[in-house]
């Protein structure tokens, strides 16, 4: 019994390997990137404690230096980024760490350049392994579908392949990163995938607006699933119902509504008291603190990072 248990733990261990080697990929590219962009350390210090944290919750969990075997490497992180390091284990990411790709790599390929950003996102993705700390979908939103010059807004999907880091990250995504009409949104359903019976804070976005979502893998435009229809508003005739918030159309509105006041003005919101909205609030951060609890993660402070800008 004893070997079958040690066979188990060192199976479990080795179908993690995907998380630690990803990881540490995924820091050097930033590392790399950042390097040639101005103003994108910040993105870097925000992956590094975003990473770290998803290691720490880990279903095998992953230490800094774990993922970050290199001493060299190690060291040279921590004096140039030390605040990653110092609040991992107490202060929660707002997004989740391809969030921080994805801004990277439209910074160094500039917004209005589509197609290379897609391109760009798949080959780091065809470079790590499926699953770990990568996300699925690009969802691309602006003011106008037929003014192919407005601003583009992107967004991906949640890169948190397992139910509680999901769940983590979409609360502290709704209490801390995305407009509030998102947040409100997403809120009406978190956690349980239930409306809730005192608070519908769904959207309609305008129908002239652009939002449309790919399949990074496949290269092909996907339908919003049902969930986005019931978020926001948008057309589909999918029944698929993902997880609330998961989808990289929450981050790619929240962009959009957070920038263009006029797209923001036509969204229509369910009206709900703010005394609802705050019940709402308080109901996901219980929900959060009940998941920290379970997976013994006891240190959170109640604060959510904030990177250090460049």
């Amino acid at each position: 019994m004893a070997a079958q248990e040690q066979n188990g733990k060192e199976e479990n261990l080795n179908a993690q390997q995907g998380f630690r080697e990803n990881a540490f990929k995924i820091i050097m590219k930033m590392q790399g990137w950042s390097s040639v962009t101005p103003r994108s350390k910040h993105l870097v210090d925000e992956i590094l404690h975003s990473i770290l944290f998803l290691g720490k919750i880990n279903s095998i969990p992953f230490s800094p230096n774990e993922i970050i075997s290199d001493g060299d490497i190690l060291e040279a992180l921590m004096a140039k980024y030390p605040r990653p390091f110092q609040f991992y284990l107490t202060q929660l990411p707002r997004r989740s760490p391809f969030s921080c790709v994805l801004d990277m790599i439209v910074l160094l390929n500039s917004p209005a350049n589509e197609e290379q950003i897609k391109e760009s996102l798949r080959d780091l993705i065809n470079d790590l392994a499926p699953h770990f700390l990568v996300s699925s979908t690009i969802c691309i939103s602006q003011k106008s579908k037929t003014d192919q010059s407005s601003k583009r807004y992107y967004g991906v999907s949640m890169s948190t392949n397992r139910r509680n880091p999901r769940t983590i990250v979409i609360a502290a995504s709704c209490l801390s990163k995305w407009d509030e009409y998102v947040s409100g949104a997403v809120m009406t359903y978190y956690p349980n995938n239930v409306m809730k019976d005192y608070f519908d804070a769904t959207i309609e976005v305008p129908g002239n607006i652009r939002c449309e979502a790919f399949s990074l893998s496949r290269d092909e435009q996907m339908s919003p699933c049902r969930s986005c229809h019931n978020l926001f508003g948008l057309n589909t005739e999918e029944t698929t119902v993902w997880h609330y918030g998961n989808c990289a159309e929450a981050e790619s509105l929240s962009k959009l509504l957070t920038s263009e006041e006029e797209v923001k003005n036509e969204t229509h919101v369910h009206e709900h008291s703010a005394e609802n909205r705050q019940r709402a609030e308080e109901e996901v951060r219980r929900a959060l603190r009940n998941v920290l609890r379970m997976i013994h993660f006891n240190t959170w402070t109640g604060e959510f990072y904030n990177p250090e800008m460049s």
